[in-house]
């Protein structure tokens, strides 16, 4: 699923119109519209092609003079963000000095990174 925001222009002697169009349309849900012809709603799809579909007929609706996507979510990119997080985890071990309880903490000496200790 992926939810976006997008901001709506028009002038404002036809925002009337075009919020009612928008409501009609089942595009998208509105959030926010302002005296200057400023409209804010979200859009959802399965994917970025059905959202593209809906930003693309919001933008023939008559009267609009721009639709921009502003803010987008998308449930893959945030899997495959926790995907590759999961493999450099997995990847990675604890470096022994990180795993001696031996070592205080106060014997340490930082060199910029811990693979100075590893290597």
């Amino acid at each position: 699923m992926n939810i976006s925001s997008v901001v709506i222009m028009t002038k404002p002697e036809h925002i009337q119109e075009v919020l009612e169009s928008l409501e009609e349309s089942g595009l998208c849900d509105i959030h926010f519209h302002d005296e200057k012809g400023r409209i804010i709603v979200t859009i959802e799809g399965e994917d970025v092609y059905e959202e593209t579909f809906k930003l693309k007929a919001i933008q023939e609706i008559p009267h609009v003079m721009s639709a921009e996507m502003s803010f987008s979510y998308s449930e893959e990119e945030l899997q495959k963000a926790i995907n590759e997080f999961e493999r450099v985890q997995k990847e990675q071990e604890v470096p022994e000095i990180l795993e001696n309880e031996n070592i205080r903490a106060e014997e340490i000496v930082y060199k910029g990174h811990i693979k100075a200790y590893i290597d």
